[in-house]
């Protein structure tokens, strides 16, 4: 009878604690949404040793000489099916994506930019201004990461703009982490800054992250 009684005890014990980590997790990101809301305009912009132009970055280029340039390189690698392509094999002409800030699906490529999730201008703010002609280049092309370039809606692209996770997120809670994840590992991975206020931002929804209850 005392094990019965013991194992009932920790069942009931179990469910409350999964409702607080539910309740917790609600919490938190109804608190992440409110500071969304009141920073979003807070971005924090330091002195740059020239002024930005996207001239600076020069893109797209096609760096292994087979006549597809960086945004049809993109195109082919993001593909969830294999592109069809224009006859000389240089240009995709039809493919099926996912936009990983919306979760549509595009099956013409002319619906799609091809996004820096840094931003030219943003890397430019946060220590590319200093950087040589090359690695610029290096950085607007960058196939060596999946992370660094990603095939999006146009109007998911321009919405975002040149914001960091501060000022734009993914439109659903649920994209903010792989989001935000891959934005902190592009930035470490090139050496760029982060300001006070996104790198308290950037924290802040990663620890929310963590925090989520596991799906069953």
């Amino acid at each position: 009878m005392s094990r019965s009684r013991s194992g009932s005890s920790r069942a009931q014990r179990g469910r409350p604690f999964g409702a607080m980590r539910q309740a917790r997790f609600v919490l938190i990101l109804g608190g992440l949404l409110a500071a969304l809301w009141g920073l979003r305009q807070s971005e924090v912009f330091y002195p740059v040793a020239q002024p930005y132009d996207r001239a600076l970055y020069d893109h797209w280029i096609d760096a292994d000489g087979d006549c597809q340039d960086t945004r049809q390189e993109v195109l082919i690698r993001d593909s969830l099916v294999p592109p069809r392509l224009s006859e000389d094999g240089c240009r995709v002409v039809s493919g099926r994506w996912i936009d990983p800030y919306s979760g549509a699906a595009y099956t013409d490529p002319s619906d799609l930019d091809i996004d820096h999730l840094v931003p030219l201008a943003e890397a430019h703010r946060s220590g590319a201004d200093t950087w040589t002609e090359g690695r610029r280049r290096a950085y607007a092309n960058d196939l060596s990461s999946p992370l660094t370039l990603v095939a999006t809606a146009a109007g998911e692209n321009r919405s975002k703009a040149d914001g960091d996770p501060l000022s734009w997120l993914p439109g659903t809670p649920d994209r903010w982490c792989a989001y935000t994840a891959a934005w902190t590992t592009v930035k470490a991975r090139w050496g760029l800054s982060q300001d006070r206020m996104e790198g308290w931002w950037t924290d802040v929804v990663l620890w929310a992250c963590e925090a989520m209850p596991p799906r069953r």
